[in-house]
């Protein structure tokens, strides 16, 4: 009879055995991918809460230039006017002589000016090309390394790489949560404060945006 009993609870073990080391090993490959991007996110959740304490000192910087005879005839075209992409001649002249990376943002055309809007991540940037004569104007504006990091949590002006970098981050957190949930399921027989713990993590935010969200 014992033998039996025993013999009963051996696929149990397995079973059990068998989740515990799976539910495991993507735990700790999920936490693994997760702990530095987790850290800079819970930091900078941080810093976006109490944005307006933190005090910015926003640095301006500018440069002006002339435009080659050459290139100027090429953009003061009519058929490079109704094109948004800024045209590669012009932005390869840009980045020799001056450092500027336009990418592919689109530039604004007018009969009289060529204006890129050029909005990075902690800062912003503009460049114009007046058509008539050729100038150049371009301001940079720097706020700092707190806003720098605040806009990658935002996801604000990172392009396509760093967003797709915040979904396969998302992907592994909620990897991390799901494996972390049902270990506590599995564990929470020896430990009878589990699930009164997560519950008191429900029921705080809750409450806290019951109450005092409006």
């Amino acid at each position: 009879m014992k033998q039996a009993s025993i013999a009963g609870k051996l696929p149990d073990q397995k079973r059990r055995s068998f989740w515990l080391r799976h539910l495991h090993q993507w735990h700790w490959i999920s936490s693994a991918i997760c702990l530095v991007a987790m850290l800079l996110f819970a930091a900078t959740g941080i810093t976006l809460n109490h944005s307006a304490q933190i005090e910015a000192h926003p640095q301006v910087s500018g440069k002006q230039g002339q435009l080659p005879h050459d290139l100027l005839v090429q953009l003061s075209a009519q058929e490079h006017r109704d094109k948004d992409a800024v045209p590669a001649p012009l932005a390869r002249w840009l980045d020799q002589q001056f450092g500027i990376d336009v990418g592919p943002q689109p530039g604004e055309w007018s009969p009289e000016e060529l204006y890129v809007s050029l909005p990075r991540p902690g800062g912003d940037a503009w460049l114009r090309v007046d058509l008539g004569n050729g100038k150049i104007e371009y301001e940079k504006t720097d706020r700092g390394w707190v806003s720098y990091f605040n806009d990658l949590h935002k996801g604000r002006n990172t392009g396509a790489a760093w967003s797709w970098f915040i979904d396969i981050f998302a992907v592994a957190c909620l990897v991390f949560c799901i494996t972390g949930l049902f270990l506590l399921q599995l564990h929470a027989g020896n430990r009878p404060v589990t699930w009164p713990l997560v519950g008191l993590g429900l029921v705080v935010p809750l409450v806290l945006a019951i109450v005092f969200i409006h």
